[in-house]
């Protein structure tokens, strides 16, 4: 399956989501149901899958990204009134650090579904 492919269904699902709960729950609450139409649209998928983050190649401790679709779509969920640049410094650290060409920052807090793609500069843009 396509990147593009991989992301809108994400995308699709995170709406229905948005579209059912609405805003004001918290992020434990999007990331179950997230997984729930995920699995519907047939997406294969890990929760809270662990990594090991290096530091000039020491292991310095482990951080776990929300999702990782079809091991190649990194999806960070927030649920936050406005996301801030932190949370996009978050998102990104995570797709480098798993290595993944691309990821999703997504946000159920807010009134209107809010969805940022983040690019790892690893990979060239033509293959994303």
């Amino acid at each position: 399956m396509e990147l593009d492919e991989i992301t809108y269904k994400i995308n699709g699902c995170a709406m229905k989501v948005h579209n059912t709960l609405g805003n004001g729950f918290q992020e434990v609450i999007y990331q179950r149901c997230l997984a729930i139409e995920l699995e519907r649209a047939g997406l294969v998928f890990g929760r809270e899958i662990e990594q090991t983050i290096f530091y000039e190649g020491i292991d310095v401790g482990t951080r776990r990204a929300d999702f990782v679709v079809e091991s190649k779509v990194i999806v960070e969920i927030k649920a936050v009134i406005n996301l801030e640049d932190v949370h996009l410094a978050q998102a990104k650290n995570y797709v480098v650090a798993y290595n993944s060409p691309i990821g999703l920052l997504i946000n159920f807090g807010a009134k209107s579904l809010q969805f940022n793609k983040i690019f790892n500069s690893r990979y060239n843009s033509k293959n994303v």
